[in-house]
């Protein structure tokens, strides 16, 4: 088992733990006030355990977006697909201004070889382009 998938399933045990101690303290009676202290207790070591794997995660980064995705309730692996889509775009509008260059330059050219036959011809000439 890899050091996140550790984390992992210790985050998971510790969220059902926060569960089932909700429904405890939602409905408490007193006969629970056993359950609880072991619950409570529970939690405590889950968060040890938790701490314990800091040092095995150390290097993985989350983008902080990613947090506010969560704190959104929508789905962490959608930022992904979003960063993609938004990579895409601009991928597009990039492509899209250098075709636009692309053709100024070759209207330009068109325009100054028209216009100043000798001085263009120098100018590719220095340039390399003839």
């Amino acid at each position: 088992m890899t050091s996140l998938e550790n984390l992992e399933t210790q985050l998971e045990l510790f969220i059902e733990n926060v569960r089932q101690i909700h429904i405890i303290v939602s409905d408490f009676q007193p006969q629970s006030q056993t359950v609880l202290n072991q619950k409570l207790q529970s939690l405590v070591h889950g968060l040890q355990e938790v701490d314990k794997l800091k040092s095995q995660v150390q290097d993985v980064h989350v983008p902080l977006e990613v947090f506010d995705y969560i704190d959104q309730g929508r789905n962490p692996q959608l930022y992904t697909k979003d960063c993609i889509e938004k990579a895409l775009a601009k991928n597009e509008q990039v492509k899209g201004k250098i075709d636009a260059y692309r053709k100024f330059k070759t209207n330009i050219l068109l325009e100054l070889s028209r216009i100043f036959p000798n001085e263009l011809s120098k100018y590719r000439a220095i340039r390399g382009e003839e």
